[in-house]
């Protein structure tokens, strides 16, 4: 019996020593990653409360830092994180410089999406992530039809939140066929691919299981614009449910279609059902 607490009492410091580097590393990361993410909250508190050109700079400043703190970073896992972070102040840098006040408010979302999927192609080219990774297929079709109809319920509830104005000022079978479309590829894919498949992913591999509550409050940061606290808590609770089906599954076609139903739920389906009084 001595024998064995001893061996147990012995081998405990090597535990200690080849662990504890990993802990501290992974503490740092995470201590990197609030400071990001707070950064990212105050940008977009002042683009949405105080003056949108100040909080384009600060953007414009974060995603500068982001991107010469990649290229510093020596852990692979560290450079993963901080290069897809960068996809974040990147949306809204994009949301609000790019002159498109003579787009009717529906082509915004495709317009934008076009240098986002460049440049998210671009960022999972770097960081090598293989289509298997970023959640690229098609898997538990059942479940994943299931996950997508709770876009219906999260569209509806997000509607009487936030009571948008219609996207489709005459809407038509077709026009509400391009919107949908428009919405399920420039919304639903764009985002959930951003998110869900880049940044959630980078995020897993350095930070463990709390990247996925780390892309849920990224995820929900990004809506500060809505000015809505009950419409970011109902985000979060969706990026949660996101980020857990995509990694459970390793897919994501059930949170994309989700998302895209949202959305044209949301700004298509529901102005039309339940029009502002």
């Amino acid at each position: 019996m001595s024998l064995v607490f001893s061996a147990r009492q012995d081998s405990r410091p090597d535990l200690l020593a080849r662990w504890l580097p990993l802990l501290q590393t992974r503490q740092a990361r995470l201590a990197t990653a609030v400071v990001y993410l707070a950064l990212i909250a105050l940008a977009e508190l002042v683009t949405t409360y105080a003056e949108p050109r100040v909080g384009l700079a600060l953007h414009g400043g974060l995603l500068v830092i982001l991107l010469l703190h990649a290229a510093l970073a020596s852990d692979q896992a560290y450079h993963r994180l901080l290069l897809s972070l960068a996809l974040a102040p990147l949306i809204r840098i994009l949301s609000l410089s790019l002159p498109l006040l003579d787009f009717p408010l529906l082509y915004w979302y495709f317009v934008i999406s076009i240098p986002l999927f460049v440049a998210t192609a671009l960022t999972i080219r770097v960081l090598g992530f293989s289509r298997e990774q970023l959640g690229l297929t098609i898997r538990k079709v059942p479940l994943q039809l299931l996950v997508a109809l709770t876009g219906i319920a999260f569209g509806v509830a997000e509607y009487y939140i936030l009571r948008p104005e219609p996207l489709i000022a005459t809407p038509t079978w077709g026009s509400m066929l391009v919107a949908s479309v428009i919405l399920m590829v420039s919304t639903g894919f764009a985002e959930e691919l951003i998110f869900r498949g880049v940044i959630q992913r980078a995020s897993i591999q350095a930070l463990g299981r709390f990247g996925l509550v780390f892309v849920a409050l990224l995820f929900t940061i990004l809506h500060i614009g809505y000015g809505s606290i009950p419409d970011m808590i109902l985000v979060f609770g969706a990026a949660l449910l996101f980020g857990w089906v995509a990694e459970a599954t390793w897919s994501l076609l059930g949170v994309t279609l989700a998302h895209g139903l949202t959305n044209i739920v949301l700004f298509v389906v529901m102005p039309l059902l339940a029009p502002l009084q």
